[in-house]
C-alpha cells in the first residue's frame, strides 16, 4: 500500500508599509505571503525559500505532478470578475453603508476592486474611499459603459457600484437597451444586485418590482439592514423572500452598530479600519464595538460571497 502523502508548507510573511487614503486615514498594513511546494520521493516537501513579493497574496507551486494549491480567496469568493450593484432604490436604507463595508472588506482581504459612486451630492465611496472610487453618471450611457470596461480590465476584479436613491429606472433602461446582461454572460462577467432593505413595506414593494422586471436574469442578494429596524415580519409575510430564494437569491443580515460609534465615524469621515484601530474620537470600548461589528459583518459577506 502506498504510504500517505504528508504536506509541508513554507510560509514567508512580510509586513508592508501602511497606506493612507486621501482623507488621511491609515489603511490596514498588507502582508505578502509566498508559498512554494515541491515533490520529492513521493512526499510534498518545502522547496527553497522565495523572495517575498511586494504584491498581495501570491502562491507559487513548483511540482511535476502536484495537487492543486489551496484557494486563498475567502469562502464564497467569485473566481471571475463581478459587478456588484448596491441598490434598493429607497433613500436611507443603508445602500452606501453596505458599499463602504464591502470596500473595506475587499481592502482588508487584499482583493482587487474598483468602486463607482453615483451620488452626485454626497457620495460615500468618494468621501471615505476616494483612492478606490470614481464617479459614475447613471443617466449617461458612456459613463455607465465604463463599469463593464473596468470589469474586463482585470480577472477576478470586483466592481462595486453604489447606487443613489431613485437611480434604478435609468440603470435598468441602460441594461436593457445595451443588452448588458447578455453581454456580461458572453464575457464571463457575473452581475449581482444587492437589494438593501429596511423593515418597512416600501422595501418589500421595491423588491417585488425588481423581481418582476428581471426574474432569473440577475443574481440577487437581499441585505436585511438591522441598523434600520430588526423586525422583518412584513418581508416574511409578503412571500417575496421565498420568491427571491426560489430564484437563487442569497440573504445577508447587516448587524446593528451602536449609534454613537456610527455617528462619530461618519462625522470624522474615517474608514472603518481607521475607526477600529486608530479610534480617532472613539473610546476604547467603542473601538472594540466597531471591531466586533466588522467581524460579524465580514462573516455575512463571506457567507454569501463577494
Amino acid at each position: 500500500m502506498a504510504r500517505p502523502v504528508r504536506a509541508r508548507w513554507s510560509v514567508q510573511t512580510q509586513h508592508l508599509p501602511e497606506r493612507r487614503h486621501s482623507a488621511g486615514n491609515r489603511l490596514k498594513p498588507t502582508v505578502s505571503v509566498t508559498l512554494r511546494l515541491a515533490w520529492k520521493q513521493g512526499e510534498l516537501r518545502v522547496a527553497e525559500p522565495l523572495p517575498v513579493a511586494q504584491e498581495p497574496v501570491e502562491v507559487a507551486a513548483a511540482a511535476a505532478a502536484s495537487p492543486t494549491p489551496p484557494d486563498l480567496d475567502p469562502p464564497g469568493a467569485s473566481s471571475m470578475a463581478t459587478i456588484h450593484f448596491i441598490g434598493g432604490e429607497k433613500g436611507g436604507v443603508g445602500k452606501s453603508l453596505v458599499a463602504r463595508l464591502m470596500a473595506q472588506y475587499l481592502i482588508d482581504r487584499q482583493l482587487p476592486f474598483l468602486g463607482f459612486d453615483s451620488d452626485r451630492s454626497h457620495g460615500a465611496l468618494l468621501r471615505f474611499y476616494a483612492d478606490y472610487a470614481s464617479p459614475v453618471v447613471i443617466d449617461d450611457y458612456a459613463s455607465l459603459d465604463k463599469v463593464v470596461e473596468a470589469a474586463l480590465d482585470q480577472e477576478q476584479r470586483r466592481i462595486v457600484v453604489d447606487l443613489a436613491a431613485q437611480t434604478q429606472r435609468p440603470l435598468l433602461r441602460w441594461m436593457e437597451e445595451s443588452g448588458m446582461l447578455e453581454l456580461a454572460r458572453e464575457l464571463g462577467i457575473a452581475v449581482r444586485y444587492w437589494h438593501v432593505m429596511d423593515s418597512g413595506r416600501d422595501s418589500v414593494d421595491l423588491l417585488a418590482r425588481l423581481l418582476d422586471r428581471f426574474g432569473d436574469q440577475l443574481d440577487y442578494t437581499l441585505v436585511l439592514n438591522q441598523l434600520r429596524g430588526e423586525d422583518f415580519d412584513i418581508l416574511e409575510a409578503s412571500g417575496q423572500k421565498d420568491r427571491a430564494l426560489a430564484l437563487g437569491a442569497k440573504i445577508a443580515t447587516l448587524p446593528k452598530l451602536h449609534d454613537a460609534a456610527m455617528t462619530r465615524i461618519d462625522a470624522r469621515s474615517t474608514s472603518f479600519w481607521a475607526a477600529a484601530n486608530d479610534g480617532i474620537g472613539l473610546s476604547l470600548l467603542e473601538r472594540q464595538r466597531v471591531r466586533v461589528w466588522l467581524a460579524k459583518a465580514y462573516g455575512e459577506l463571506e457567507r454569501v460571497g463577494v
